[in-house]
């Protein structure tokens, strides 16, 4: 099975010297298409920032203000009920 490009094909019918015409519509085609999605890099990116959010949110939720609050607000909502 034999996989061809447009370029391929370009070449075909023109011959060797259209290969460089061929070769830089084929890679306009390709640049102006529309960038779906991320790359490989904007993942790696993205992972770290939302490590480095959920290692801050784990702090503020954990330190002792957040907990002492919680606390007060979950005595005073069972005090309400009883």
């Amino acid at each position: 099975m034999e996989i061809r490009s447009q370029a391929d094909e370009e070449l075909e019918v023109r011959g060797d010297s259209g290969w460089r015409s061929a070769l830089a519509r084929r890679w306009a085609q390709a640049r102006a298409g529309d960038e779906d999605g991320m790359s490989t890099a904007e993942y790696a990116v993205g992972t770290v920032a939302a490590c480095a959010f959920a290692a801050v949110l784990y702090q503020v939720v954990t330190g002792g203000s957040v907990v002492t609050a919680l606390g007060d607000l979950v005595q005073s909502a069972l005090a309400t009920l009883s």
